[in-house]
């Protein structure tokens, strides 16, 4: 067959079969491995619902209770089968977007690029975090701002999808707070290059709906002194020293998150278009690039004072990954190839998605199966043994709460401590998955002891789960992965300190790390929560 395209309908099965191939493998991945910290921290958002949290907007708990049937399904697969849907639906999108901007061909790079990028495919895809449904509601901006900013004539039509644009950007905005990063890009895009927008009563409807979105959030933050806004702002604030560790670490995590491969496609891409490559009509282009390049290049500026986290920036690679998709499109047809495995399949793109299944098995395995243990192995140190091994954080708490609960039940029956009290730890993380696993199945509350900056969420949590009372007897489990001084950490606030047993965790028929329950017997009472009811101005 020589032809330089396909059909729509045959681009469409090609796109259809990778989405329902991906999302299988998303879906046993999702429903086999463990939570990461992040993500079971989330659970406490469906778990405690309000208009918003202290970290986040509170999207994700909705999505979670959703998916969950409100928590009746509280497993691994379930809470995280809104990323596995959502990223799906993302991938058709753009596949339906790049097709609208060039063809068929283009539609389906877009497709396979979105699934070769870590952050998209498998962050946001994946797992369950604010991410997840901020990426659906970010492609569903995309879509309807291409729909409508660009267009010759303002009709009803576009007046129509420019209001639902409105509404994905709240909704981004309830997912995230990056999502003002949109808006700005409208805003800039509408200023810099299409004023005639200014006139037209739509732009502004659709900003209010976008505000009106986000009314659940503000009046959250105004009931608790805007301490949400307080924590993001003392992330970003700049300082006065020049960091470049912490301006190279953010430009690997980007390359490391957008797989490589991705993004050396991306950046030849933008160099290509940067010496005038036209690739598509000049307004479309504007409003993609006005959606990305605002939030990376401003993340990107931070991290040369302030230590930033990569995945920040991962929204504004989704824009640039449907212009690269239509660049690679044209430089093929530009190169008037004639094979047509060549023409909708060339090596670099399915190169990206191969290197990124390559890397997904390689750590899968290595969470899973593996009998390396990349932390502290010396059998001398047992409260530290598996130190620094990051490929625990999402292994062994099932296996923990298993050996766990004979000596929980054989301290209950010799009325050593008494039913259903409260286990204490001393920081949001590994606190939540204590939480998860262990304390909140067997009837346990969690308390977190520890300061805003420790404990987010959980100053709330603390105060619907009654606190600590004074002379309280309460449990503490020490994952020697994350191993505390126990005298040290709760000397000072209990009367007597009791070690009940050690469990152990073991992965591939090797010893990973220990588990130590203790008993920390007589609150003292003279631990200084966070209070929520109170007015805080510095967090730490």
């Amino acid at each position: 067959m020589e032809s330089n395209s396909i059909t729509e309908s045959r681009a469409t099965q090609i796109v259809l079969r990778l989405i329902i191939i991906s999302s299988i493998v998303r879906a046993v991945i999702g429903g086999t491995m463990e939570f990461s910290n992040d993500e079971v921290y989330y659970w406490t958002y469906a778990l405690y619902p309000s208009l918003s949290h202290f970290d986040h907007p509170p999207m994700v708990g909705w999505v979670i209770q959703l998916f969950t049937l409100n928590l009746a399904l509280p497993y691994e697969f379930f809470m995280r089968l809104g990323g596995v849907v959502f990223a799906g639906i993302n991938t058709f999108l753009a596949f339906k977007i790049a097709s609208k901007l060039k063809d068929s061909v283009a539609g389906i790079y877009a497709a396979f690029l979105y699934t070769s990028s870590i952050y998209a495919s498998i962050l946001a895809g994946i797992f369950i975090i604010p991410d997840t449904p901020q990426t659906l509601f970010w492609m569903l901006s995309i879509y309807f701002l291409l729909n409508s900013l660009p267009a010759e004539k303002i009709g009803k039509e576009e007046r129509k999808n420019l209001l639902l644009a409105g509404l994905m950007i709240g909704l981004a905005g309830l997912s995230k707070y990056h999502a003002v990063f949109i808006g700005l890009g409208v805003a800039l895009y509408v200023i810099i290059c299409d004023r005639r927008w200014l006139k037209d009563w739509s732009i502004w409807a659709a900003g209010a709906i976008a505000i009106a979105c986000l009314f659940p959030v503000v009046y959250w933050n105004y009931a608790n002194d805007f301490i949400s806004f307080t924590f993001h702002t003392d992330r970003v604030t700049p300082t006065l020293e020049l960091r470049l560790d912490y301006f190279f670490t953010e430009i690997g995590g980007q390359i490391a998150y957008n797989n490589p491969w991705n993004w050396y496609l991306i950046i030849a891409a933008m160099i290509g278009i940067a010496k005038g490559k036209k690739v598509m009509d000049k307004k479309s282009l504007q409003v993609l690039l006005f959606n990305g390049l605002p939030l990376i290049l401003v993340f990107t500026s931070f991290a040369l004072f302030r230590r930033t986290l990569p995945h920040w920036t991962g929204p504004g690679y989704l824009p640039l990954i449907i212009i690269t998709a239509v660049y690679w499109r044209v430089k093929l047809v530009d190169s008037k190839a004639k094979n047509a495995w060549r023409l909708w399949k060339p090596r670099r793109i399915v190169g990206a998605t191969t290197f990124l299944s390559i890397v997904l098995a390689i750590a899968f395995w290595l969470i899973n199966f593996s009998p390396l243990n990349v932390g502290k192995t010396n059998l001398e140190d047992p409260k530290n043994f598996g130190e620094y091994d990051f490929t625990q954080d999402m292994y062994g708490w099932r296996q923990i709460n298993k050996k766990l609960k004979p000596l929980l039940a054989k301290d209950l029956e010799e009325e050593k401590m008494k039913p259903n009290a409260k286990f204490v730890a001393y920081e949001w993380f590994p606190g939540t998955h204590i939480d998860f696993y262990i304390a909140y199945p067997n009837k346990h509350p969690l308390i977190l002891m520890g300061s805003w900056d420790e404990i987010h969420k959980y100053a709330w949590i603390n105060k619907e789960r009654g606190g600590l009372e004074k002379g309280e007897d309460v449990y503490f489990l020490n994952v020697s992965n994350w191993g505390r001084d126990v005298d040290r950490q709760f000397g000072k606030y209990f009367d007597q300190i009791e070690e009940v047993g050690r469990v152990e965790v073991d992965r591939a028929g090797k010893l990973m790390r220990y588990a130590y329950l203790y008993r920390l017997r007589g609150y003292k009472g003279n631990f200084n929560f966070p209070d929520p009811n109170e007015k805080h101005h510095k967090l730490n």
